[in-house]
């Protein structure tokens, strides 16, 4: 197996309580290299401690885009392969064993495996597939948030190599603000109207903030864009909107928009659940059904973020197991719930609704 040099690159500012457990995680790479970027705490001294070679710099005005940059002008010009990672994300062990396996020496990127979030009993959540390893030249981050790779290096860049066996996992800090995504997300918009991504992302920003009316206008607006043909994120604004919609008191309006984004993407699992719970919450128990059935047929679970936690943990056998509870299939219920807390064994009513149900259906059985 070929061996190449190896550096990881980051960004950060006040993340001590991260630091020891990202230098372990980071320390199969050759090098590590962090521009930190104004720490009030002990982040730069226990960095260093543990061997990182930390630059302390202000960037002002902020922007990611600018701080990955600095940062990656700080990998050594002869690395053959650049990790860029947060000190809030650990890669588990024997990554590097594995990347190299599978790198190549005209490879432009690598795409790995990537846990975003975990659920409150410490499974996975929601998991997507990241791009953030590449070749040290032709690469530059671009956008003010939400930043990404951009080539610009001559000609073309290399291919993707899959590293299926990278594995990072996210483990951020839940009371670090988010406040500055929306501001810089609208810079984003303004400096390029034309990206269907950022415009997307803004729109969901407004989401977050319940700015139900610009959410629909921004998402309206991506949709209308010509580059915004990729189904999954289509789908997704049309999702958005559904929501903004429910939230302003027009549930025919948000139906409308959920069977959009159904017809959309229909190998998407969370348009559907979406809409079942919204008919859950209008006792539209065969709706429900019908909704959490077409759901459950979608086996595969895709690689893009696009894919939430939700659909395809126990909500949808737990929505089926109210909806056949509601219409007297009491047997229906019960394989239903009991599938629900196979998925999220460690949920309380989960068990409880088993327990009642196993009993209905044991008196039932005697009865009959």
């Amino acid at each position: 197996m070929a061996r190449y040099k190896v550096c990881v690159y980051a960004i950060c500012r006040d993340e001590s309580q991260f630091a020891d457990r990202w230098m372990d995680s980071m320390s199969e790479a050759d090098r590590i290299v962090v521009l930190d970027t104004g720490s009030t705490d002990d982040t730069v001294e226990k960095l260093r401690a543990r061997g990182a070679e930390v630059t302390v710099e202000t960037i002002s005005p902020w922007r990611f885009d600018t701080a990955r940059n600095r940062s990656l002008e700080l990998v050594p010009e002869d690395t053959d392969i650049c990790v860029c990672t947060d000190l809030d994300e650990v890669l588990r062990p024997g990554w590097r064993n594995l990347l190299e396996a599978v790198w190549r020496p005209d490879a432009g990127q690598a795409t790995y495996r990537y846990v975003w979030s975990f659920n409150p009993d410490g499974s996975e959540g929601v998991v997507f597939w990241y791009e953030k390893i590449h070749a040290r030249h032709g690469y530059r981050w671009i956008h003010p948030v939400h930043e990404v790779l951009s080539w610009v290096g001559p000609g073309t860049p290399g291919p993707t190599v899959v590293a299926g066996g990278v594995h990072l996992d996210h483990h951020p800090d839940p009371t670090k603000s988010r406040g500055q995504y929306l501001p810089l997300l609208e810079l984003s918009v303004r400096e390029d109207p034309t990206d269907d991504r950022n415009m997307h992302y803004l729109g969901r920003e407004y989401l977050y903030h319940h700015r139900w009316d610009d959410c629909i206008a921004t998402l309206k607006r991506h949709l209308a864009l010509p580059g915004a043909d990729w189904r999954d994120e289509r789908s997704a604004s049309m999702r958005y909107i559904a929501c903004s919609y429910l939230q302003k008191g027009e549930p025919g309006q948000a139906r409308d928009w959920y069977l959009r984004a159904i017809a959309e993407a229909p190998h998407l699992r969370e348009p559907y659940v979406d809409l079942a719970r919204m008919l859950y919450e209008e006792g539209n128990w065969d709706g429900v059904l019908y909704f959490t059935g077409c759901a459950l047929a979608i086996t595969r679970r895709p690689r893009s973020y696009i894919c939430e936690a939700a659909p395809w943990g126990s909500l949808p056998y737990d929505l089926r197991a109210i909806a056949f509870y509601r219409t007297g299939r009491i047997s229906e219920a019960l394989d239903a719930a009991r599938k629900a807390l196979e998925l999220e064994p460690s949920n309380p009513r989960l068990r409880e609704n088993v327990r009642l149900l196993s009993s209905m259906a044991g008196a039932a059985f005697a009865a009959s």
